[in-house]
């Protein structure tokens, strides 16, 4: 639409195509529930206020209108489905625009898989906006399936398909000024540039904000946010399906510093978006934590918006797109009508028209063929270092156990909660295997594995013994990824992740009833946690300490340097 013809609607010259009519507006610029009218022209919000005439009439009802949501960063990847199918799950839930970080995917097929990502968000009405990679791999101390450098990148800035440079994991090589980290921030200089700084402080979180870094979604208590917060950082509250941050953060939210905080989503899995839901869940939640209303839905829009530039989205005012939900309750916003540019495309829970099947596809390397003697483990002491498992944390601890030894060998002991846990490379055919122990997955028996682990993305399995490691390990070698719980030489479930080992191709509805099943499996095998397989996917990713284990060994991620798995002496 020209802007001559939207001028002379939003005077009132012409008919608007689409007005709500009757309607509570939350507007984030005030701070007020205003009743008004919203009136539309084309993809674009032209006026607030009654008098106007329309081609179509919407009577709300008095119910509220807000803002489309967005969500601050989210790896599309981890609710394994592609973007057209992720559309389906969050819009309808007032989701309107996503920032999305696709170094899942790219850690496997690096450009490929960029652009199999940024093809297959035009299936959604969803606003999929895409920040790229900043880290493949996210070290040198894991091997990945692609390496991709500033110059690497460079196209997709010169395209202008993308937003900016995604979570900068990489902090000792930022803080330290590695050349190949200062040429990726160079060429995004001007650009929203998104940091990942677990725990740091001091003068070293000084220098890293110092490289134009301005946010971070990996604060895990308020003092770390607040020491953030105080060097100018947004915070990203995250609340995903293991890094539960909401409540831990939301003390810190006051009147005079809301507008330094979004929400993000982060990693979560399909389950928990058609049943939690996306940010409007932490909407809700913070709602109920004692936020005011139209702040909390602020943080999950307008802030959002402001920090990537994306300057015609974030709230309903003339000359902003036309992305909204309508709902009843205040206290409680549930979307029940959402539009997206001026168009319907969701009512009570579902969109209005589905996408069409997946019809491309992103290729699933699997140079493995899993053998006993890649679980072996000879016994050279008696200490072993152990990764701790924190349920609900990306983070781990480092904790020392007596081995348990049979004929030479170390085992797992499930009666100690002490699990075998092996790391194999899949993409290269370098036959490397990372073993080391875990606390805190909790089975008894039999074994968990998949192709998801971050950010690496090799194959992960732990397990109650061998036999039932290697038969799992060897189950999702043979269906080209995925995830896999086994019992001895018995597979009881599995659920095929074909796209890059990540993501199924099935409908988002059926690859949640799969999930659930072989998460209910795992738990079958004595795991107390919601999700083990959550928890297993980030056993591998080097970047968050404080112990984690790739296919090349185990990581003393404050050290950044290997460890023996034995401890000296012992």
């Amino acid at each position: 639409m020209d802007l001559k013809r939207r001028l002379a609607i939003a005077r009132g010259d012409e008919p608007a195509d689409r007005v709500l009519r009757g309607g509570r507006l939350i507007n984030v610029f005030s701070g007020e529930v205003l009743p008004t009218d919203v009136v539309i022209a084309g993809s674009v919000v032209v006026g607030l206020g009654p008098g106007y005439e329309a081609r179509e009439s919407v009577d709300v009802g008095g119910r509220y209108i807000a803002p489309g949501l967005i969500d601050a960063h989210v790896h599309i990847e981890s609710a394994m489905v592609p973007p057209g199918e992720f559309g389906g799950v969050v819009v309808p839930r007032g989701v309107t625009s996503v920032v999305t970080d696709p170094h899942e995917i790219a850690n496997v097929d690096g450009m490929d898989g960029i652009r199999f990502m940024l093809e297959d968000a035009e299936r959604t009405p969803l606003n999929v906006y895409t920040s790229v990679p900043s880290c493949v791999p996210a070290t040198s101390l894991a091997t990945a399936g692609a390496t991709l450098a500033a110059d690497d990148l460079s196209p997709l800035i010169e395209s202008g398909e993308i937003l900016g440079l995604s979570e900068m994991m990489n902090y000792p090589g930022v803080v330290e000024g590695d050349p190949d980290v200062l040429d990726k921030l160079a060429a995004f200089r001007g650009r929203p540039i998104d940091g990942h700084c677990p725990g740091l402080r001091g003068k070293l979180l000084n220098a890293y904000v110092a490289a134009g870094i301005w946010s971070d979604h990996e604060c895990t208590d308020a003092d770390e946010a607040l020491a953030k917060l105080r060097r100018g950082m947004r915070i990203f509250v995250r609340e995903s399906s293991v890094a539960q941050d909401l409540d831990a953060l939301l003390p810190l939210v006051r009147p005079e510093n809301e507008r330094q905080f979004c929400f993000c989503t982060d990693d979560r899995h399909v389950p928990d978006l058609t049943g939690e839901g996306s940010v409007d869940h932490m909407v809700r939640t913070a709602i109920a934590r004692g936020i005011e209303p139209v702040t909390a839905i602020r943080m999950a829009t307008l802030n959002t918006a402001e920090h990537f530039g994306l300057l015609n989205r974030g709230a309903l005012a003339p000359g902003r797109a036309a992305d909204l939900f309508v709902f009843d309750d205040l206290r409680e916003p549930r979307a029940d009508l959402v539009y997206i540019d001026g168009r319907l495309v969701a009512r009570a829970g579902r969109l209005i028209d589905r996408t069409p099947p997946l019809e491309a596809s992103a290729g699933s390397p699997m140079s493995i063929s899993p053998d006993a003697s890649d679980l072996a483990l000879e016994a050279r002491g008696r200490e072993l270092r152990v990764i701790g498992a924190i349920s609900g944390q990306l983070i781990t601890e480092a904790r020392t156990e007596t081995a348990t030894i049979e004929d030479g060998l170390v085992v797992a002991d499930p009666a100690r909660d002490l699990l075998k846990l092996a790391v194999l490379e899949r993409h290269t055919g370098s036959g490397n295997v990372g073993l080391g122990f875990v606390h805190g997955l909790g089975l008894q028996s039999g074994a968990i594995a998949g192709t998801v682990a971050h950010d690496h993305h090799n194959l992960i399995v732990a397990g109650a013994d061998d036999t039932s490691m290697l038969r799992a390990a060897r189950a999702v070698a043979e269906m080209r990824g995925g995830l896999v719980v086994a019992d001895g030489d018995t597979v009881i479930e599995s659920l095929p992740l074909p796209i890059a080992g990540l993501m199924s191709d099935l409908p988002y509805a059926e690859v949640g009833n799969r999930l659930e099943r072989v998460v209910h499996a795992a738990r079958g095998l004595g795991s107390p946690l919601d999700d083990p397989f959550m928890l297993l996917s980030f056993l591998g990713l080097e970047v968050i300490p404080v112990l984690k284990l790739t296919d090349r060994g185990l990581v003393d991620v404050e050290r950044m340097q290997f460890v023996d798995l034995f401890v000296e002496g012992s």
